[in-house]
């Protein structure tokens, strides 16, 4: 917890420098034991990984993700909880993106899981990171099916403007256009630069369906502010090194 209340400054430090940002997302149900765990946290950090994602869609219970946070506290990282529900909170984490899930057709990942979660925060001392959450391409992810989102269509920018816009003006500091675990295809280039040119001084983060250096590098170029990867990690950790080290020193 060394990071609490200095996550929000080291990114916007990072940003103003010109660097972009990379977090590695790990999903407590895919960690099969806790040597598996540091190994990846190790190979993370020491290829330059900004910071560690801890979040799921199914099957995340606050013990696992305690554990994963404890273990992040070995790494000098910060980390990051990215709930996909209550069950994803847990004292142990320096930070927590609170996000709405403003596509969502459940008013209970817009703002009612938000308020249940909003005491056990304060309880827990967590920084909070304010975003907007918004889910693009695919119904045929977990975060699509789970939270009941309306997926904004890939052809078109101008929705996914209206609401990071809309996230913005209700004071959010982070938009995030998520594409959903193993999506067969990314965020597009032109939404996320779309994106980015209207929201301006709002942090940009894209996730989902990046499997490779040279796409987490367009997008990067296109606007992203924070690139997102966690499916390649579980499944190719060297893809993931080759797209860290790229996106850190292209």
């Amino acid at each position: 917890m060394r990071w609490r209340g200095k996550v929000y400054s080291y990114i916007t430090k990072a940003l103003s420098s010109g660097e972009k940002i990379h977090f590695t997302l790990i999903d407590p149900e895919k960690i099969r034991s806790i040597e598996e765990l540091r190994n990846i946290l190790k190979t993370v950090v020491d290829v330059g990984t900004d910071a560690i994602l801890i979040g799921g869609s199914l099957m995340v219970f606050s013990d696992d993700v305690t554990l994963v946070a404890k273990a992040v506290e070995e790494f000098d990282k910060p980390s990051i909880l990215f709930p996909g529900n209550i069950a994803g909170l847990s004292p142990y984490a320096d930070a927590i993106l609170f996000i709405s899930l403003l596509n969502s057709d459940n008013v209970y990942y817009i703002v009612g899981a938000q308020v249940v979660a909003a005491p056990v925060v304060k309880r827990f001392g967590l920084e909070v990171l304010p975003t907007g959450y918004i889910v693009v391409g695919s119904f045929n992810t977990s975060v699509s099916f789970m939270g009941r989102a309306r997926p904004i269509p890939l052809d078109k920018p101008a929705i996914a403007v209206a609401y990071a816009l809309a996230a913005k003006y209700m004071g959010m500091k982070f938009a995030y256009l998520e594409a959903g675990s193993g999506a067969k295809r990314c965020v597009p280039l032109k939404m996320v630069s779309a994106v980015k040119k209207a929201v301006e001084d709002m942090i940009v983060i894209v996730g989902g369906g990046i499997r490779d250096a040279d796409k987490a590098i367009s997008l990067a170029n296109a606007g992203a502010d924070i690139i997102v990867t966690g499916t390649v990690v579980e499944k190719d950790i060297a893809k993931a090194v080759n797209i860290i080290s790229k996106l850190k020193h292209r």
